[in-house]
């Protein structure tokens, strides 16, 4: 199968499964009672969000790893063998992008049982700090213990090439991912900003792996875009559905993986721009807060509901933040390309 074939099949396909399982999904959802709890802590006004269905990140979930699946398999018995096209060492690229599935869909698993104990618990924060944390480092040090087998302890920095980390990999690594998972969890705040961010930023992943040659990892990046556009038709202002953590922290996972796959973890920084921006404006506000004892930079932090308490309307908000994005991405890209080593 053509390269480019492949790219727009997993992209459309994709989206239907994702639109299409919205039908399915959410009415079960709403029959289950699995209802967003809105914390007092949050802008006054998402009270009237109170109920709406939530792990909706199920739709996208299903969508990008079944669409991802049927690709590879077409491809497959067509003669192909797009998941390991471009790279030297096969084994490699296909430890990198099962492994980093796998790793995804375990953040969405955590996701869920934090969801779930929300919803069907009545306990407002979900899982605790230490159960979270818990299953995360287990789920982290699986993932690059994988990597660290397969002998993907490098990373490749723009203008300089590719450099080892030796020990410092674990450190990084668990850096890297703990940072990105949770940064995409904080940017799910509004309705279809992070669907739309992380649409943006797994297009670009497309362009990347395509210019590198990993066209498996490309294929993989353009189910997860298909999968968050079907998703958003739901998810768009106002939302008849919320990912919750099962899909904040899929996407995270995804993310993480695309940068591991492209052996560039450091391009996040490029591509998730927005991401970046809301993980700092929370721990700059939570710093600035403790330092002068009660004082805030912004009106509430993430930086998404500083601008709604401005009076930005949720639309107006995601359509800025993604086209930041865009701009981040088009400069990561660039970044990539023109610093190929």
């Amino acid at each position: 199968m053509k390269v480019w074939v492949s790219l727009v099949f997993g992209l459309v396909l994709s989206f239907f499964i994702s639109f299409l399982l919205g039908f399915v999904i959410i009415p079960e959802l709403r029959k289950l009672k699995f209802g967003q709890t809105i914390l007092d802590i949050g802008p006054a006004w998402h009270k009237s969000k109170q109920g709406t269905p939530t792990m909706g990140g199920i739709m996208f979930i299903i969508s990008t790893v079944v669409s991802f699946a049927i690709v590879i398999i077409t491809d497959k018995l067509l003669g192909g063998n797009l998941i390991a096209s471009g790279s030297v060492v096969e084994d490699s690229v296909k430890v990198k992008t099962f492994a980093g599935i796998l790793m995804a869909l375990g953040f969405g698993i955590i996701g869920f049982a934090d969801d779930y104990i929300k919803v069907a618990k009545k306990r407002n924060l979900g899982l605790t700090i230490k159960q979270k944390s818990t299953a995360q480092i287990l789920l982290m040090l699986a993932y690059l213990g994988a990597l660290y087998m397969s002998g993907n302890t490098y990373m490749n920095i723009p203008f300089v090439g590719n450099v080892d980390l030796k020990w410092f990999f674990w450190f990084f690594g668990m850096g890297v991912i703990y940072l990105t998972v949770n940064a995409v969890n904080f940017t799910d705040g509004v309705d279809g900003l992070c669907g739309s961010v992380t649409a943006s930023a797994a297009l670009a992943f497309v362009v990347i792996a395509t210019l590198k040659g990993f066209f498996g990892v490309g294929i993989l990046a353009s189910c997860l875009a298909g999968g968050c556009i079907g998703y958003l038709i739901w998810n768009w202002h106002p939302s008849k559905v919320m990912m919750g953590d099962t899909g904040s922290m899929f996407l995270g996972g995804m993310v993480v993986a695309l940068a591991y796959a492209i052996d560039c973890p450091l391009i996040i920084l490029f591509l998730g721009i927005i991401y970046v921006i809301e993980m700092l404006s929370d721990l700059i506000q939570i710093g600035y807060f403790k330092a002068t004892h009660g004082k805030r930079i912004f009106k509430m932090a993430p930086i998404h509901h500083h601008f709604e308490m401005c009076g930005w309307k949720e639309v107006k908000i995601v359509i800025v933040f993604t086209i930041i994005n865009i701009i981040g991405s088009i400069i990561g890209v660039a970044l990539f390309y023109y610093g190929a080593k």
